[in-house]
């Protein structure tokens, strides 16, 4: 006999946010691809707040230990989903963007890894819902207004100082 185990209230909400917002930044990338970056910014900006959304639900209580996994995972599907279609569209023609945009792609993937590594080693590393949200709306932003020049320069700047403080924070923690 099966014996299904009772879910934490609050998770059909927070699971059903993340994946309609993951499924908003697939579209979005699409979009980006066909070279429609005010329909791909708005779409953006509602898969950063459906994510940011069900991440917070998630986090506190709202959702058990499957989707605080899946806030992580989400949170690197979106960047995959939304910064490599513009390194690919920009590459040929903007190398400013596309290499903007590549640096966010990797030092969200770090941060995320120092993340995920310092928590299995048993250490507390912070997870910041205000990195990721300044992320997705300055990329949204910059989809939205014509600003990916100097937005994914900012998001590549908030991916990579959130990968600096959390190597500090395990380096602290690993001394301790």
């Amino acid at each position: 006999m099966v014996r299904f185990q009772r879910q934490p209230p609050g998770t059909a909400l927070t699971r059903t946010s993340s994946l309609i917002g993951i499924s908003c930044a697939a579209v979005a990338g699409i979009l980006v691809i066909d070279e429609q970056p005010v329909r791909a910014g708005v779409l953006s900006a509602l898969s950063g707040g459906l994510l940011l959304l069900g991440g917070h639900r998630a986090n506190h209580g709202l959702g058990g230990p499957v989707d605080r996994m899946l806030t992580e995972l989400f949170d690197r599907a979106w960047d995959a989903c939304i910064l490599a279609p513009i390194v690919w569209v920009a590459f040929g023609t903007r190398p400013e963007i596309a290499l903007g945009a590549l640096v966010a792609l990797c030092a969200s993937f770090l941060s995320s890894y120092v993340r995920a590594r310092g928590a299995a080693l048993g250490y507390s590393v912070e997870e910041s819902h205000v990195t990721r949200g300044v992320r997705y709306g300055a990329v949204s932003a910059g989809l939205l207004f014509g600003w990916l020049p100097v937005m994914v320069w900012v998001a590549a700047g908030v991916s990579a100082l959130a990968a600096l403080v959390r190597t500090g924070q395990v380096a602290r923690e690993a001394r301790a």
